[in-house]
């Protein structure tokens, strides 16, 4: 089972406080990116499978551009899978995004990946004059050419929504099939999209009991089933939030006022404490604890959605640069000789 960390590389201030600006907000923000690379780094040199770093366009997030960032982690490590979590091809030209994760490809040597999706936010729409009320037809139009793509043949294609391609040959081309992943919120259509395409999935566990989410996991194997493709030769991941402490209350203690700043910042809304630590019991979404909680929590979620692949957001709210190094190492050292102790 493959396990690793990613950063949606939020920028929430712990104590409710305005961000910097000028020198200091500029100072904060390198500080943001440099932490965000070294805890990719720091995955490799534990021996973590996969690190990714998400995409968003407003200043409440460090990083606009993952394959950028993952570039500079890439020329640090070795072995790590770099991948994008997740890049919003509905606003991008496929052609861009391609070229820019093959690109990564070259330079890593061949450890990147892009994961896909429509995106969970409205604002990308505006900026990149991409109308959101057609947001799944333009994402199935970009999928199938992005897939055209990554064949690295000459190609020829047109749609609706962006100028044709005529016996196109996209540079640069690479030895293999460029992996893409479909980053799934929780909805069946998307699954079942994942699923007709034969493509790996990976699931946003966030909110709920996990085994709600058996239903999608479901469908998705469905749907690979009925379009030819083999099941048992898919990759279902998923997504968490997530801390590892030494212990589980210190786990809790550490977590809860950074995740009740994260869950809070631009939206109001108010985490008791209560709340929270239903959220870290077993049966809740938040992967929070000490090593033996965090891993039975992992195994849970690979018995309700046949996982074979989990990431955990490692750096929400503000969280210390030391610490999420620490979880970082507890998860490599404590946690996962657990998991793989039972998955292989």
């Amino acid at each position: 089972m493959e396990l690793g960390v990613y950063s949606l590389t939020e920028r929430t201030e712990p104590t409710g406080g305005t961000e910097p600006t000028g020198a200091a907000g500029r100072a904060a923000l390198l500080d943001r990116v440099r932490d965000v690379i070294d805890y990719g780094v720091r995955a490799d040199e534990v021996g973590l499978d996969a690190f990714g770093i998400g995409e968003h366009h407003t200043p409440r997030f460090a990083v606009a551009s993952p394959s950028v960032v993952l570039a500079a982690v890439a020329a640090r490590t070795s072995r790590i899978t770099l991948t994008s979590a997740v890049s919003v091809l509905s606003v991008l030209d496929p052609v861009r995004l391609y070229q820019d994760f093959a690109q990564l490809d070259l330079v890593s040597g061949g450890r990147a990946e892009i994961t896909t999706g429509r995106s969970a936010y409205g604002e990308p729409f505006d900026l990149f004059g991409v109308p959101v009320e057609a947001i799944d037809d333009v994402f199935e139009e970009k999928l199938e050419l992005l897939l055209g793509l990554r064949r690295g043949t000459e190609l020829s294609w047109s749609g609706r929504y962006r100028t044709p391609l005529q016996q196109a040959v996209v540079p640069p081309r690479l030895d293999r099939e460029l992996p893409v992943r479909i980053g799934v919120g929780g909805t069946r259509q998307s699954a079942e999209r994942a699923g007709r395409l034969g493509l790996p999935m990976t699931l946003a566990v966030l909110v709920g009991d996990p085994a709600g989410l058996a239903p999608i996991a479901t469908a998705y194997r469905a749907a690979a089933r009925q379009h030819g493709h083999d099941p048992s030769t898919l990759s279902i991941g998923s997504a968490s939030h997530f801390h590892v402490g030494p212990t589980s209350r210190e786990a809790r203690d550490t977590f809860y006022p950074h995740y009740r700043a994260y869950v809070a910042d631009g939206r109001g809304i108010h985490l008791d404490r209560e709340t929270f630590d239903a959220m870290c019991a077993p049966r809740g979404p938040l992967v929070v604890g000490g090593p033996r909680e965090v891993a039975d929590k992992i195994l849970r979620q690979r018995e309700a959605l046949g996982i074979d692949r989990f990431l955990g957001q490692v750096d929400i709210g503000g969280l210390p640069r030391a610490t999420v190094l620490e979880s970082i190492d507890r998860f490599a050292a404590d946690v996962a000789p657990l998991v793989r102790g039972v998955t292989g």
